[in-house]
């Protein structure tokens, strides 16, 4: 059996990876973008995700602005959108919230694409990741999930990791289908499905309007990482090597004001949370019930951290997602 026959959702993934990525790269579909006085307009994709919110306060606190840098917040319905237009030279680079896993699929497509600035490692205490039932569901257990109708996320690192904790939570065989988050509260409400993986503020919209409880959260520090308080790196910031290399003191200055809208939230998190509005799908008082990742910058992680972060990125390798072993070492930012 041929490589590919092996794995097809990876030739599946980088075949409309690379499809996407041509279509992006049309000069017709790439708008003339204003250059800044001071430097160039820095494009950052983002998806609507509470573990975004560095960037988003960066954004509303004019800590970028003040830097005197020129950044645009490109919105996506998905991390692996993001990821294609970094591909395609559409974005710059990625918030916080974006897949670590998608951009995984994009360095093995071009390697050297980017470099990881900072991460949102989530868990058992600090939550984004978690299956959500309707409220009034029979089922107690993930394991009580086996059957049933599952849905994701978009894109490949969101089912990936549905599918695996599923398999490893008692529920093996159970199909999964992709459905955009902001859909997932209404589809459990709605009677469509019967579960989702899904990520913050999803939880804490359906808890507050009454229609979904959760079942687990911190799933896959848990079932792929094997420890409920391991930090599960699974989202990242990013920037492309390309503008690394063709702006350094632009660089330099876009992670020092980043690196204030992560000390934001750990510092003021009540001050912080209100630019979830208008990037995610909370607004006015519902911002104080989200819970908040953690945040790691590239030059605070430690041997441990380097450790779970390969192994939740090995998983990806076991599943065929990633043709070849990925070194996280290597993709994190050296300043």
């Amino acid at each position: 059996m041929n490589d590919h026959a092996r794995h097809p959702n990876r030739r599946r993934l980088l075949g409309s990876t690379a499809a996407a990525a041509a279509a992006l790269a049309l000069p017709a579909l790439l708008p003339s973008v204003a250059r800044a006085q001071s430097g160039p307009r820095i494009r950052i994709g983002y998806w609507p995700v509470a573990a975004g919110l560095p960037f988003f306060a960066a954004v509303g606190k004019g800590y970028f602005k003040e830097a005197g840098l020129d950044v645009e917040a490109q919105k996506y319905a998905g991390a692996q959108q993001v990821m294609e237009a970094m591909l395609a030279g559409r974005c710059d680079g990625s918030s916080n919230g974006t897949g670590s896993g998608n951009l995984g699929v994009g360095e093995i497509a071009s390697p050297g694409l980017f470099k990881i600035i900072a991460t949102n490692p989530s868990n058992a205490k600090y939550v984004l990741d978690q299956f959500l039932v309707p409220k009034d569901s029979p089922a107690k257990t993930i394991a009580d999930l086996k059957g049933k109708r599952v849905a994701s996320g978009p894109g490949i690192q969101n089912k990936t990791l549905a599918l695996a904790v599923l398999e490893r939570a008692g529920a093996p065989g159970t199909t999964v289908t992709e459905l955009p988050i902001g859909q997932h509260v209404a589809a459990l409400a709605a009677g469509q499905v019967d579960a989702v993986y899904t990520l913050e503020p999803t939880g804490t919209v359906g808890r507050m309007n009454g229609t979904t409880r959760m079942l687990e959260a911190g799933v896959i520090a848990r079932y792929i990482l094997g420890d409920a308080q391991a930090p599960w790196h699974g989202g990242s910031a990013a920037l492309t090597t390309e503008f690394i290399k063709k702006y350094p003191a632009e660089t330099k200055k876009y992670i020092a004001a980043y690196a204030r809208g992560i000390e934001l939230v750990r510092t003021q998190p009540a001050e912080a949370r209100q630019y979830l509005k208008g990037y995610t799908a909370i607004e006015g008082p519902l911002t104080a019930e989200v819970p908040l990742a953690s945040y790691m910058l590239y030059n605070e992680f430690k041997p441990a951290d380097v450790a779970a972060f390969q192994k939740f990125f090995d998983l990806f390798t076991e599943k065929g997602v990633f043709e070849k072993k990925l070194d996280v070492a290597s993709l994190l930012y050296k300043g």
